[in-house]
């Protein structure tokens, strides 16, 4: 079991444990088990693993698997298996859970929330409430009042009486705590041979830890019977859809310094001056990586190149707009464009264009015509009029795997 990396982990965020090692066997079984099965064009484990990955509370993510399903969670999962930790479940959703706390146990979250994999249509509203009401030692449990009147049978198969509905809550997940007082309960639990809590909140009952009822969302549903499915698929095949096209912006500038060419978009033109900076001072690509960067919400250049770090000293940009889009890929991302602007007075663009252009369509792996790079002077105005430095901004559309309900 692979635990949860100290990079990973982080205060202000807070941590999630998806059980999906269950069979799912009342759902059928000629698909695989029901998180593998496809809904609206993906699989549901999917869809649930992209509403924790897009929320900007959340940190870490653990998902307990069953031992057999390695290859195929990480197919269904496709580029976001890379950003979660997977772990073997047990042989019970209550052991999977313990396996997934334990995890994160080596650099602990101060907030846990726990989430069934067959629950696929979780909102970010409904984490937010739930991630409000978590306190130091108090839980939250999602859920809705019982609207359907209630009758217990008899063993003979008859009415016994009816049962008042008042105050009688159905429960949701994402359930969440302090991380630390639920593991101990789940721990507790083990070493005591209790295993049979069907949900944490349960767990929690049982071990003195207050849970606060916030509002469920009646589309949270769980995902039970092959019908479930079923209407699952029919709910987002049908539901009105855009593409999740994202597009960002970089600028950047570079002071000259006494040299004998700048380098701009990858390229070496000879000049009486050079550009001034801690690697090769490419101000286009520089503004590309920001851009590509943006795209998928990963911070800036310097988030990922601090130039107080000596290894980046004279290194070449290209290396950076690698790592960008190597992000954006590793996220489900395919740069559908690059436009970059190049202001200064001088050295003349013009001529290198081409060669500007076929440098980044090997380095993005795009098309020629997917790149657009122009150049502009400052009409003599400001530091750029002046000749003492370029500036450059860029943009960069991205296409996101997936559609995004209107």
């Amino acid at each position: 079991m692979r635990d949860v990396s100290e990079k990973q982990a982080a205060d202000d965020k807070v941590a999630v444990v998806i059980v999906a090692a269950g069979r799912g066997a009342r759902a059928g079984q000629a698909n695989g088990p029901k998180q593998y099965q496809q809904i609206g064009g993906g699989a549901v484990i999917a869809r649930t693993l992209g509403a924790f990955l897009t929320h900007p509370k959340i940190g870490p993510v653990v998902v307990a698997i069953h031992a057999d399903d390695g290859a195929l969670f990480r197919r269904a999962a496709g580029a976001n298996a890379d950003r979660v930790v997977a772990v073997t479940g047990g042989t019970s959703r209550q052991e999977s859970v313990r396996l997934g706390l334990l995890a994160l146990r080596s650099n602990a979250p101060g907030r846990v929330l726990i989430h069934d994999a067959a629950r696929p249509f979780v909102d970010a509203e409904l984490i937010d409430r739930t991630i409000a009401a978590i306190g130091e030692r108090q839980g939250a449990l999602p859920a809705l009042p019982v609207a359907d009147t209630l009758k217990r049978e008899t063993a003979e198969g008859m009415i016994g009486e009816t049962v008042s509905r008042a105050g009688l809550y159905a429960a949701q997940t994402p359930q969440g705590f302090p991380f630390w007082p639920i593991l101990a309960a789940h721990e507790k639990a083990h070493h005591l041979g209790k295993a049979d809590f069907t949900d944490d909140a349960a767990i929690a009952e049982w071990a003195h830890i207050p849970v606060k009822i916030v509002p469920g969302s009646p589309e949270n549903v769980k995902l039970t019977w092959a019908r479930d499915i079923a209407m699952a698929d029919q709910r987002l095949s049908s539901a009105p859809r855009f593409p999740d096209i994202r597009t960002g912006n970089g600028y950047d500038v570079h002071a000259f310094e006494p040299g004998d060419h700048v380098t701009l978009c990858g390229v070496a033109i000879p000049h009486d001056r050079k550009l001034s900076g801690h690697s090769d001072a490419d101000v286009g690509l520089h503004a590309l990586t920001d851009a590509l960067l943006a795209t998928c919400g990963a911070g800036d250049i310097g988030t990922h190149f601090p130039p107080s770090d000596p290894q980046w000293k004279g290194a070449a940009s290209r290396i950076f707009v690698e790592h960008a889009a190597k992000l954006v890929r590793a996220r489900g991302g395919r740069i559908a464009n690059a436009d970059i602007t190049l202001i200064c007075e001088a050295p003349r663009v013009g001529p290198h264009r081409e060669a500007m252009t076929e440098t980044l369509s090997a380095i993005l792996r795009i098309s020629l015509d997917r790149i657009s790079i122009k150049a502009t002077t400052n009409e003599k105005l400001g530091f750029v009029g002046r000749e003492e430095g370029i500036a450059a901004i860029a943009t960069a559309s991205v296409v996101f795997p997936g559609d995004v309900p209107e």
